[in-house]
């Protein structure tokens, strides 16, 4: 196949994990910012008659979301034949209402903005509400690789004694899922307001964490106070410390080390976004969705051609 693979400089390490994986050839991407904040994207020249994967993480949306918008018409300018998107961390996805007067819905509104300049999406586990699915928000094929597969492969190597926990009743049908590939038992922890300020969370069973390991699974570790809380809770109950797994690192401030200072055994993340939690691989997932997305560009040529004109190129 005629693919060309371009990473932002933060994904590279995935790049060549998926390169690996699908036989699909890197090229070049220099995304250079000046003192005052503007950035110069520069594009391998091989692109020309190519299918293009761009992959990049969009843990700082508002920062990449021109770079990702120049690398797409840049690459078109020079001939591609299509441009995909590989964004394992897909951002601005929990605004999916108007959730006080004036406020934007920034779903769609990021969906659309995307869509404007890419043919297809890669993502995994976006953090939906009530959207049921990538569909409803993108017109272009969007496709989601969940990472409980990954996640159950670990456990079942690293940690098969396992008793994995969900943090809130958002968890439960995916821990349900992981922990039945896993072949481990789960329980999602009970949450009863007490007051404005005041939470208990308790585990509905602390009997069936007898003689197995603790482990937290959540998708997102934004602020780690909900992560931090059950640790606290967990603890409080009798539970020996907990090793949490997070989907996402976002990890904003000094989420990681509330997480930690909580008492947390350890912190381990799938490799959506970059970080030195990384320790659960999800390229071996995504190689079979990006292959089947690039065979798609090869026996759609009605589509890239409308995707070209819409942005202003030649079909």
């Amino acid at each position: 196949m005629n693919n060309i693979l371009l990473p932002f400089p933060d994904s590279v390490a995935m790049a060549n994990s998926l390169s690996q994986e699908t036989g699909i050839s890197l090229g070049a991407l220099c995304w250079r910012r000046f003192p005052d904040g503007e950035s110069l994207i520069t594009v391998d020249e091989g692109v020309q008659g190519k299918d293009v994967a761009l992959l990049s993480s969009l843990r700082d949306p508002d920062v990449q979301a021109l770079a990702l918008r120049f690398t797409a018409a840049t690459a078109r300018e020079l001939g591609a034949r299509s441009v995909g998107l590989i964004a394992p961390y897909l951002a601005y996805m929990r605004q999916d209402r108007r959730f006080h007067p004036g406020e934007a819905v920034s779903a769609p509104l990021f969906a659309r903005f995307l869509q404007e300049s890419f043919d297809w999406l890669l993502t995994v586990d976006p953090h939906l509400h009530r959207n049921p699915s990538l569909d409803v928000l993108f017109d272009i094929p969007a496709v989601n690789v969940p990472a409980a597969p990954a996640i159950a492969e670990w456990l079942s190597r690293e940690c098969p004694d396992a008793l994995l926990i969900g943090p809130d009743s958002e968890s439960a049908q995916w821990v349900a899922e992981i922990a039945e590939r896993a072949g481990v038992p789960h329980q999602v922890l009970n949450k009863q307001r007490l007051g404005d300020r005041e939470v208990h969370i308790s585990l509905p069973d602390p009997s069936g964490a007898a003689g197995r390991r603790p482990v937290i699974v959540d998708d997102i570790a934004a602020s780690g106070e909900t992560l931090a809380e059950a640790i606290r809770q967990l603890a409080a109950q009798g539970l020996t410390a907990p090793t949490v797994i997070v989907i996402h690192a976002v990890f904003a401030g000094d989420a990681l080390q509330r997480i930690e200072r909580a008492g947390a055994e350890r912190v381990l993340s799938c490799d959506t976004i970059p970080h030195p939690s990384n320790a659960i691989a999800l390229a071996p997932w995504l190689a079979p969705a990006l292959r089947d997305l690039l065979v798609g560009q090869h026996a759609s040529t009605d589509h890239r051609g409308t995707r070209k004109t819409a942005l202003g190129s030649q079909p």
